[in-house]
């Protein structure tokens, strides 16, 4: 029974407002994400390459817009651009290496998201990956390969895992970056960035989602 005062219907059209405002946002996600990857095609050199991943772009798309839509994360949307936006720290995570081999000794597992900080010409940034191998002192990201328990970068040198963390996935998930050790712009994530920042485990996040 509706409550005293309370229009008939009007749960029903608390519903419908709250489902028509989704319908928006997954599509103002879509367009974002089809600019943002339509930009970094057109430099695709390999022709075989770029009709692979146009031929699944729609796929992706959809799927992380969807994720995103739907996800409950600490961070404001920023639907227009489909990126996250948290306030960014003066200064990088800090790297721990006692921390960093502690944790990756007993709770690496296939599939967790983890912050990456990586340094080039006077630059930092933390990207965000996830394991896809753990042996029994090192662990292999999906993207930029493998990295020992201590988080030192086995192939790419200048990369270093860092322990998950609000603060270090906050970093990952909105772009941030530092130049000549001071905030400046954050970056747009990679449509790929922007899914795996979806799957994250708020509730903890040293563990996967269930």
């Amino acid at each position: 029974m509706a409550a005293k005062n309370e229009p008939v219907g009007a749960p029903q059209q608390v519903e419908m407002w709250q489902a028509d405002a989704k319908k928006v946002l997954y599509a103002q996600l879509c367009n974002a994400f089809y600019q943002r990857e339509v930009q970094r095609l057109v430099a695709e050199p390999n022709s075989d390459r770029l009709r692979r991943q146009l031929k699944s772009l729609p796929y992706y798309i959809e799927r992380a817009a969807t994720l995103v839509a739907n996800t409950s994360s600490p961070f404001k949307l920023d639907s227009q651009n489909g990126s996250w936006l948290a306030k960014q720290k003066p200064t990088p995570p800090e790297i721990n290496i006692q921390a960093n081999e502690l944790f990756y000794q007993h709770n690496a597992k296939v599939g967790l998201i983890i912050p990456i900080l990586v340094r080039s010409d006077e630059q930092i940034r933390v990207r965000i990956d996830s394991l896809d191998q753990v042996s029994d002192n090192k662990v292999h990201c999906n993207e930029l390969g493998w990295f020992a328990f201590s988080g030192q970068g086995l192939e790419l040198p200048n990369a270093q895992l860092l322990t998950p963390s609000k603060v270090s996935l906050t970093a990952a998930c909105c772009g941030h970056q530092w130049q000549f050790s001071k905030r400046c712009l954050p970056r747009v994530l990679s449509l790929r960035e922007m899914l795996l920042a979806g799957s994250i485990n708020w509730g903890n996040v040293k563990r996967l989602q269930t």
